[in-house]
C-alpha cells in the first residue's frame, strides 16, 4: 500500500511561509515534483522545508523528503519539491516581504542564486506552453500529424469525484488545505490510470502547476513506460449547486508508471482521442512532456558548468523586486 505522496507536502510547509511572513500565505504553485522511491506503510518520513528566497510578495520554499526503513535503518531520498507561497494581508495595505539573509552553507546560498532563475522559468512555463502548443496545430494543419493506433480510447478512463470541505479539511484561516486538495486530486487520477492498466500504478512524477483559486479526470497521453493524467478542480458554493458557476481551483497533471518485478518498468497501451478536447490534451501532455525535458536539462545539467554561482556578499548587486 502506498502512502499519499505529494498532498503531504503543501500541509507540511504551509506553517513555515506564514512563520517567515508573518501573516497568512497560500500556495501559488509548485514546481516539478520526481519521485525516486515509493513510500510504503510502516516506513517513517522525514520532512525538511525552508525559505529558499524571499522576493516582494512571494517565497520559494524547498522541500527535501526522505523516507526511512524502520528494521534497516537505511534513509533513502523520495524527493526534493520547490513550491511557491503569496503572502496574504488583511486589509488593503501592501506587502513588502524581508530579504532572507544567507548566512548558511554553501549549498544554501547556491539554492537562494537557483531560486531566482527557478522563479523566471515558472514566469516563462505558461508562454512557452501556449507557443508550443500552437506549433504542434500548426504541423497537424499542413498534414504532419503523427498516426495514432486506435487502441484505448481517453474518452473511456475519465473519473469525476465530488468531495465535501470539512473543518479538518482547512486551515485555520478557513481555507481549504493545497495538501488536501492534491490529495484528492492524486486519488482520482490514481483511478483513471489504474483503468488504463489494469494494475494499481505508482505516482512518478506531477508537472509544474499552479493554485488559480481556493472534476474532471482523464488519461491524457501516454509515453511507452509512463502515463500522463490530466485532473482539474473545480469548487461550487453548496447553494450555488444547481445554478452557479463552477470556480476553476486548478489542473494538474500527473505522470504514472507500473513497477516491473525485474527493476524495468512496464509499458503502458498506446492511447487516442475522439473529441477535440481528447486532441487538446493528447497534444498538451507532448508539449508538457518537452518543457519538462528542457526544464530539467537547464537547472540540473552540469556538462556546460552550473547555471549559477553561490551567493555571498562580495558579488551581491541590487535586485528590483516583482
Amino acid at each position: 500500500v502506498n502512502c499519499p505522496s505529494n498532498g503531504i507536502l503543501l500541509k507540511v510547509v504551509s506553517h513555515l511561509a506564514e512563520r517567515y511572513a508573518g501573516m497568512a500565505c497560500v500556495t501559488a504553485s509548485m514546481d516539478d515534483i520526481q519521485f525516486e522511491e515509493t513510500v510504503r506503510v510502516g516506513q517513517v518520513i522525514n520532512i525538511k522545508a525552508r525559505v529558499n528566497r524571499a522576493f516582494n510578495t512571494s517565497m520559494e520554499v524547498g522541500i527535501y523528503v526522505t523516507v526511512q526503513e524502520v528494521l534497516s535503518g537505511v534513509t533513502k531520498r523520495v524527493c526534493v519539491d520547490f513550491s511557491t507561497f503569496v503572502a496574504k494581508p488583511t486589509g488593503t495595505h501592501k506587502v513588502s516581504l524581508k530579504p532572507l539573509d544567507v548566512q548558511g552553507s554553501v549549498e544554501e546560498m547556491l539554492e537562494y542564486s537557483l531560486a531566482s532563475e527557478r522563479r523566471r522559468l515558472r514566469l516563462y512555463n505558461e508562454e512557452a506552453f501556449k507557443n508550443l502548443m500552437k506549433d504542434y496545430y500548426y504541423l497537424q494543419n499542413k498534414g504532419y500529424r503523427k498516426p495514432v493506433a486506435p487502441v484505448v480510447l481517453t474518452e473511456l478512463m475519465r473519473v469525476v469525484s465530488i468531495e465535501l470541505v470539512l473543518p479538518p479539511h482547512a486551515n485555520h484561516h478557513g481555507n481549504t488545505f493545497g495538501g488536501q486538495i492534491m490529495a484528492w486530486m492524486e486519488n482520482v487520477a490514481t483511478v483513471a490510470a489504474s483503468r488504463l492498466c489494469g494494475y494499481y500504478p505508482s505516482l512518478g512524477a506531477v508537472d509544474m502547476f499552479r493554485f488559480r483559486g481556493p472534476s474532471s479526470v482523464g488519461v491524457n497521453n501516454t509515453f511507452q513506460t509512463s502515463v500522463e493524467v490530466g485532473v482539474r478542480v473545480e469548487a461550487y458554493n453548496c447553494e450555488e449547486w444547481n445554478e452557479g458557476t463552477p470556480r476553476h481551483i486548478n489542473s494538474a497533471s500527473m505522470i504514472y508508471y507500473i513497477p516491473g518485478r525485474d527493476g524495468e518498468k512496464q509499458t503502458f497501451p498506446d492511447v487516442t482521442y475522439t473529441t477535440l478536447d481528447g486532441e487538446r490534451r493528447f497534444i498538451g501532455a507532448i508539449v508538457r512532456k518537452r518543457i519538462h525535458m528542457a526544464r530539467k536539462h537547464i537547472l540540473y545539467s552540469r556538462d556546460e558548468g552550473p547555471i549559477s554561482v553561490p551567493w555571498d556578499r562580495s558579488n551581491q548587486v541590487p535586485q528590483k523586486n516583482i
